[in-house]
């Protein structure tokens, strides 16, 4: 896994489109309560772990208002890991990178990633004891043949997804993780 992703505007680039037409294709849905058409409700966000420049609408996570209801509709995200001030790449790669390193070479990547090391031990953490527990990984981990090591978690998912090259696959693997970065997806086969 290489650390490069995170200087490519680029693949940054895509990661927006992607979430643009997620949020497009959440607001077509309509309001999961009660039907009503959704307005755009940005939320503010101030994304951290970046290695290259990251344009204004990186500081947004599209979020949306039902007209009528006033509930709020906040589509899933491959940019975002829910509430987490970190980019959804970072917490990934840096959780993978960091599992099994002695002290010193983990104080080298807490440098070179500017994540202080007890954010990340508490990511490697969440890996290992909280989403194991999530719906998600419950009901798609008997997917994966051979069987995921959990213990090896989220390093042993990125050869899980294929694609033409590294950034395709991570694409595929925060895909996978959208469903986690919202509490209020609305999307389609979500029980309408």
């Amino acid at each position: 896994m290489c650390q490069s992703i995170l200087q490519s505007a680029e693949f940054f680039a895509f990661l927006l489109l992607i979430d643009s037409d997620l949020a497009a294709e959440a607001k077509t849905l309509g309001c999961r309560c009660c039907q009503g058409p959704l307005h755009q409700a940005l939320y503010p966000r101030k994304p951290r772990g970046a290695q290259c420049v990251l344009g204004a609408e990186y500081r947004q996570r599209f979020s949306f208002c039902c007209a009528h209801c006033r509930r709020r509709t906040t589509p899933v995200s491959v940019r975002f890991l829910g509430r987490r001030v970190y980019l959804g790449i970072v917490v990934t790669l840096a959780s993978a990178l960091i599992a099994g390193l002695p002290g010193p070479r983990a104080a080298k990547l807490t440098e070179g990633l500017s994540v202080p090391l007890l954010t990340l031990q508490r990511w490697r953490q969440w890996w290992l004891n909280d989403f194991v527990q999530t719906p998600l990984w419950r009901g798609k981990r008997a997917l994966f043949l051979p069987p995921v090591e959990e213990v090896r978690l989220p390093a042993c998912l990125l050869p899980c997804f294929s694609a033409d090259d590294e950034a395709g696959r991570w694409v595929r693997l925060l895909r996978f993780l959208s469903p986690l970065t919202s509490a209020t997806p609305n999307t389609p086969g979500e029980g309408r």
